[in-house]
């Protein structure tokens, strides 16, 4: 089981922490587009699954931290990436399910910080099918709105009595859940393996191939109304339409060296290779080695278009630029805005609404080796009780370039948007110049150039003591240290010399320059829990955990000499209540978690300068909540599903400063609610079961509390509700059919705002108009499964 110290079997009441499980039926039936979509399922988790299939956020207990960077993302028991927060470069990027998962366990909380690495919010296992224990063949095809295709396989066979073979994988197309007027996501994955095992010796191999191209869904275009509620702009639909286009999927970009190619329809593009080896011999009756390593190699390509600041209209954006526009061309007498690719001028009704809007055409190249290895020892013994103890070692080296290069646009607020042109004239109407050019505001607006390796060595010990027969006391320990080497090219402003347009002044380029990263951190973390085991049926548990957190690699990127990064001190209570019975379970957690002395940077960009500006504060937080997960089996066919999350997650010790009028003003923000975290998150499920349980009938109603898009909450997100209906009938022994609907009622619901706007202050409704990213709008998904 996912977070214990050995194999031993071992009931979910007689854990000192809270899991979650899914089993094979339940990700059939739920069939999750992707990997933070599946984590929705799980009590205390904030997802937001609005990015597309992959490079979206998810967030536990409270954890003030995004992406992956607190929750460990494994598979068979090792992480899918050591550090899952890398910059641009989230763990679910190059992971996806498919049939050849066999289950998942999610640890919530408890001793993940213990055996895996930046895993305080917990660590989630993906367990994977294999040909010996689980033989067997299914081939799956699924269709849906947006063009959605796709088939899903496994085969597996015992090809002697202790030795199997597999092979499985998938293969998806759509034009997106939003349309961008292109083929959204194009790929798949195949894994073969191969697996033996005579009971006292066990060992296993397999090879995975990814390459998969997924668009990724940024904030669109909103607006408030007098009332603060949320609307669409006419002429673009919030659930259905993106900035994304056609337009800008082949776009020249002027650089120091030459032209580049800027390809839209590349998304986040990962082809990635890991090969994986698991091990287990038998040291007598209660001792075993065990042995876990993975090579990765290849690269992911993030290609995007990122909206920035707000949306505006043209004349105000005019009035904005025309004094640029007068210093750099004196002759100039009015200013207009045309379509880039046609020279015709904008008007207020060109698109619906007459606005127009920054973006950031934005483009990562991301190569990555790495190599994690875990040896673990298991013993048992009998001294005042019975101890599992384990004692092992984890080894990562990672090696990662960061090659990043931007362009700033100006769009008009449609779906499928268009790049604009400034253009300045004279009396005569002729154009004596430009702020932009094709449509850029400004080439080369951000580049980084970085190569960066990161070695990890962690040493942890746990013991499982089983004290009486109705007590067990878990205590665990992990000394871990990382040491982080490489180098960051210095850049430059270029003028490109286009004496008509300004766009070309100042491309940003290397300088040659090359400053060195070196740091070194270490840190111990530990955990211990208790629990009461009175019944079978009936469990109670109380756990309390220190963790040091350590900085990651791409926090030296952009700064190499930043000395505000150290070791983070991570504590956190929980205590629980696990009761299961015949026809119902419920599952109760309640906890305290508490950041000291985190960093929070204000990564916002200036569309004055067409640049980013960085602040950072050093602050606290701290969350006190409660998690609910239950089931019970009603009279009839009738089942109920419940999960809940209460928290209030509050910043503490936090003040930044701000310019007012030329003046430094200091805030104080202490107090205020966690950004983007609900306080309340509920998912209540009934279903039916019927024809003796070949037909399963379900709805799943969901509901969001408010959150704020900023730390100063100055820009609230409003509470909203979903509604999802499924079907699932087993036509025969090894025939099923799923039909999955989701938000059936089209609710405008907003999951996060605009990040390129700042996280410290982004001003709150000031502006009726406003950048955020909603949920998708209905889908409907139907999937035909063959087993054998």
């Amino acid at each position: 089981m996912t977070g214990r110290a050995v194999e031993a079997p071992l009931g979910e009441t007689e854990l000192s922490y809270a899991v979650t499980r899914i089993d094979a039926s339940t990700l059939a039936r739920n069939g999750p587009l992707s990997t933070a979509d599946l984590f929705t399922q799980i009590p205390g988790f904030w997802v937001e699954s609005t990015g597309g299939e992959a490079s979206n956020n998810v967030r536990s207990r409270g954890i003030p931290t995004d992406g992956y960077s607190s929750v460990a993302l494994l598979e068979d028991g090792l992480p899918v990436q050591y550090d899952g927060g890398l910059g641009y470069l989230n763990t679910d990027q190059v992971y996806r399910a498919d049939s050849t998962v066999d289950r998942v366990e999610a640890v919530r909380g408890g001793p993940s910080a213990v055996f895996m690495p930046n895993a305080p919010g917990g660590s989630v296992n993906f367990l994977t099918r294999t040909g010996l224990h689980q033989p067997g063949y299914t081939l799956s095809t699924t269709l849906g709105s947006f063009g959605y295709r796709r088939i899903d396989g496994f085969a597996g066979a015992r090809i002697a009595p202790h030795l199997g073979v597999s092979l499985g994988g998938f293969y998806r197309q759509d034009d997106g859940l939003r349309d961008p007027g292109f083929t959204a996501d194009r790929g798949g994955q195949l894994r073969a393996g191969i697996e033996y095992d005579d009971g006292h010796a066990r060992l296993s191999f397999n090879v995975k191939r990814l390459d998969d191209r997924v668009i990724l869904y940024l904030p669109v275009p909103l607006q408030f109304d007098g009332k603060g509620d949320v609307h669409g702009i006419p002429g673009f639909d919030p659930l259905f339409d993106t900035l994304a286009g056609p337009e800008n999927v082949q776009v020249p970009f002027k650089t120091a060296t030459g032209l580049r190619d800027f390809d839209l329809s590349q998304g986040t593009h990962s082809r990635v290779t890991f090969y994986t080896m698991l091990g287990r011999l038998a040291l007598g009756e209660q001792s075993a080695l065990e042995v876990k390593a993975r090579l990765r190699t290849g690269s992911t390509l993030r290609n995007g278009l990122f909206p920035i600041g707000r949306p505006m209209s043209a004349d105000d954006y005019l009035d904005s630029v025309r004094p640029q526009l007068a210093a750099a061309f004196p002759g100039a007498a009015t200013t207009q805005i045309r379509y880039a690719d046609t020279g015709k001028p904008f008007l207020p009704g060109s698109n619906g609404n007459g606005l127009v809007v920054g973006g950031n055409l934005l483009s990562v190249w991301m190569p990555m080796q790495e190599f994690i290895a875990d040896a673990r020892l298991t013993h048992g013994f009998d001294s005042l009780g019975h101890h599992d103890i384990a004692l092992g070692l984890t080894y990562d080296d990672a090696r990662l370039s960061f090659d990043r290069t931007m362009g700033t646009v100006l769009l008009d607020v449609r779906g499928q948007a268009r790049r604009l042109d400034v253009v300045a004239l004279d009396s005569g109407g002729r154009q004596v110049g430009a702020l932009t050019d094709n449509g850029f505001v400004r080439y080369g607006s951000l580049f980084d150039g970085v190569d960066v390796r990161s070695s990890n060595i962690a040493f942890y010990l746990a013991d499982e003591w089983k004290v009486a027969p109705h007590w067990r006391i878990d205590l665990g320990g992990r000394w871990e240290h990382v040491r982080i080497g490489g180098g960051m090219e210095g850049s430059i402003p270029i003028d490109l010399g286009d004496p008509d347009t300004l766009a070309d002044d100042a491309v940003l380029t290397g300088n040659g320059a090359v400053a060195p990263i070196r740091r070194r951190f270490s840190g111990l973390s530990w955990t211990a829990g208790a629990n009461f085991n009175p019944v079978p049926s009936t469990g109670l548990f109380a756990r309390i955990t220190r963790i040091a957190r350590l900085p990651s690699a791409s926090e030296f990127y952009a700064l190499p000499d930043r000395t505000d990064e150290a070791i983070v001190p991570i504590t956190m209570a929980e205590a629980g209540l696990i009761v299961r019975h015949r026809r119902w379970n419920l599952s109760a957690v309640a906890f305290k978690t508490h950041f000291a002395r985190l960093p929070f940077t204000d990564h916002r960009f200036d569309p004055e300068s067409s640049t980013y500006v960085d602040r950072t504060s050093i602050a606290d937080t701290s969350t006190i909540g409660l998690e609910l997960a239950g089931h019970a089996d009603l009279p009839g066919p009738l089942q109920l599903d419940v999960q809940a999350t209460l928290q209030d997650p509050k910043y503490r010790n936090f003040s930044y400063v701000d310019l007012v009028g030329g003046l430094p003003v200091t805030y104080d923000v202490t107090g205020n609610q966690l950004i983007r975290v609900p306080r309340l998150s509920v998912r209540i499920t009934p279903s039916l079961n019927l024809l003796a349980g070949r037909l399963r009938i379900g709805a799943e109603f969901v509901h969001h509390s408010d959150r704020f898009a900023d730390i100063a909450n100055t820009q609230r997100l409003p509470p909203f509700s979903l509604l999802n209906l499924d079907v699932n009938a087993g036509i025969t022994d090894r025939v099923t059919f799923t039909l999955r609907a989701t938000n059936v009622t089209n609710t405008l619901g907003l999951t996060e705002g605009n990040p390129r706007a700042g996280s410290f202050d982004v001003g709150g409704m000031g502006s009726s108009y406003f950048l955020a990213r909603p949920e998708f709008g209905r889908a409907l998904r139907a999937t035909l499964s063959l087993s054998y």
